[in-house]
């Protein structure tokens, strides 16, 4: 993928450089980690956990010096960012609205988020209380050595797909889930494909207009969007897979969205609350 030399976002917030002391984390991490058992996604769990009081923290300022290879990465995410801006910004002028930029954070292993603590552990969020996407960038040595899924593109797929998640909450998409958070079919999970659509759609927007795109980079998205199936991580984790239980859709399914918003473009053709067929 080539990113190099291009415009950078300025709706970066770098907290790397700040350390969270918890009270009571490892029973948080306990509650997420049952919680994932039974198919809730664990974020929420933090988030009722620290508005409890089980996660009570302290900030503490260090002095953080990130590898090369890291910053490198940093640099990638906030052009990737840029790129979603410029689609996006254009999106929404051609419906005739205005797009509200959101704020990319970079944290390392915790973070005091309207939306609650998470841990690095959980992935990467948005939260719609702030507007702002949380990343640790050491979830792409997870991607590569734990989920198989290695690439800069892949990479830049879940920095858009979690961008996706914020027009979804500009344009009001995420109050269709309401209380059906999980199931084959349930609120959540369209939710989540379509957020993988609207990855799509920037892939499409961002190579018509930079030709960004190298050999293998489609091939790496699709591998990430396999890879993070709800049935692929299930069988990973008990070697079940449990549909009653999903919550971002099964592998087949996060593929396919993703190619047909990259195939289309456009923003109507990711309805996925509207579907019959997921």
């Amino acid at each position: 993928m080539k990113w190099q030399g291009r415009r950078r976002s300025s709706n970066v917030e770098d907290r790397r450089g700040s350390t969270i002391k918890r009270g009571g984390g490892i029973t948080m991490i306990i509650l997420a980690l049952v919680a994932m058992y039974f198919g809730i996604d664990p974020k929420m769990v933090m988030n009722v956990g620290s508005q409890m009081g089980l996660g009570g923290s302290k900030i503490e300022h260090v002095d953080y010096k990130p590898s090369a290879e890291e910053q490198e990465r940093a640099q990638m995410v906030a052009t990737i960012l840029a790129d979603t801006e410029d689609v996006w910004n254009k999106v929404f002028s051609e419906g005739g609205q205005q797009y509200k930029e959101p704020t990319l954070v970079m944290f390392k292993g915790a973070v005091q988020s309207a939306c609650g603590m998470a841990q690095a552990a959980m992935g990467p969020f948005y939260c719609p209380g702030d507007q702002k996407v949380y990343i640790d960038l050491a979830f792409y040595d997870e991607m590569k050595s734990k989920l198989g899924a290695p690439g800069d593109f892949a990479q830049a797929y879940v920095v858009a797909h979690e961008v996706g998640h914020h027009v979804q909450h500009l344009l009001g998409l995420d109050k269709k889930v309401g209380n059906d958070r999980k199931g084959a079919e349930s609120g959540s999970v369209r939710l989540e494909l379509q957020a993988d659509c609207f990855a799509g759609v920037w892939a499409n927007r961002t190579e018509k207009h930079r030709a960004f795109l190298e050999k293998g980079d489609i091939e790496e998205a699709l591998n990430a969007a396999s890879q993070i199936g709800d049935d692929t991580l299930q069988r990973k984790s008990s070697g079940m897979v449990r549909p009653d239980s999903f919550t971002h859709g099964s592998s087949e399914q996060r593929v396919r969205w993703f190619k047909r918003g990259m195939a289309k473009g456009q923003l109507n053709e990711c309805d996925t609350f509207s579907a019959r067929s997921l």
